[in-house]
Order: C-alpha cells, then structure tokens, then sequence
C-alpha cells in the first residue's frame, strides 16, 4: 500500500509594493508665444517632376591580408624539380647524426615550415620528433633548402604552410 502524501502549505511572499504614479504634467503654451512654423514643400503641388538619379554601388573585392598564411591553396608551393628532387636533395645532405648512430637512433621527423611569396623558407618547426639531434639535422637541412615555387591563390603569389616528413633510417 502507497502512502498518501500531500505537500506542506507554503507561506506566500507578499506582494511587492506599488510605485508610486507619477502624473504626467502638460505645459500649456500662451495665444501671443513665438513659434517657429515649418513647412514641408512638395512637388505634388507645383507639378514638377522629380529626377531620380542611380548611382552604381562600387564593389570592392576584399584582397587577403598580406601576412596571412594559407595552409591549403590553389596552386600549392612547389620544390624546384618536384617531390622525387626533394627526396634526392634531403638524401644528399642529410648527414646522420654520430650520436643517433651509435645509439642505433632512426626514425621520421615531420617538419612543418612557410614557403614565402618569394619562394623562400621561413620558420621551420618540428611537428614530430623522434631524436633531438635528427630533429636539429633535419631543421638544418630544411633551412638550407633553395627557393621554391611560391604557392598561388587567385593568380598571386601567397605564403603557404608546407610539411616535409625527413626519413632517417640506417643501413
């Protein structure tokens, strides 16, 4: 059997007090006071005809900032040669590491940098690293890199963030 069960009677607020009325005063103006009379002239009443005159809204096309970097484009940043230079420019400067081949150290470090408008290479970064000393080879060898194609967007040469992955691997 479920008990019945009622809900206490809660004391109400009183009501919040009424504001005061505030009477609206008018200021009645004298018979012999100096008002100001304007009149509105319309062209209704001397049948002149109104020249309507239609200016054309100048569109301008909003230009990306210049500082702006893009990470994808249409025409993106090219290594003079393509990707198989790359490759082969990477293989022929990379010099491994004595340390990280002592210590049988090998591994892909992701590199991410900013091919300028002008094709140069500018601020290179490790995404992911594997070995301090490959992550400074590799940051070395992407900055000595010659200039690139410059990525396009709109017709105009744009920075673009690129990402190379440098391979290290031992024989």
């Amino acid at each position: 059997m479920i008990p019945i069960t009622e809900e206490p009677e809660q004391k109400q607020a009183p009501p919040p007090p009424e504001a005061p009325k505030v009477e609206e005063v008018l200021q009645i103006a004298e018979n012999d006071a100096d008002v100001e009379e304007t009149t509105i002239k319309s062209s209704e009443d001397d049948n002149t005809a109104v020249e309507i005159k239609y200016i054309e809204p100048v569109v301008e096309e909003e230009e990306p900032a210049e500082e702006e970097i893009f990470m994808v484009v249409e025409q993106m940043p090219e290594f003079p040669g393509g990707m198989a230079e790359l490759m082969k420019f990477l293989g022929k400067n990379i010099k491994y590491p004595t340390i990280a081949q002592e210590n049988g150290i090998q591994g892909r470090v992701i590199v991410q940098f900013v091919v300028n408008q002008d094709g140069s290479i500018v601020d290179p970064v490790v995404m992911r690293s594997v070995d301090p000393y490959l992550d400074k080879e590799a940051l070395r060898v992407i900055s000595t890199m010659p200039k690139w194609k410059p990525g396009m967007q709109r017709g105009k040469a744009v920075r673009v963030k690129y990402t190379v992955p440098v391979t290290f691997r031992l024989q």
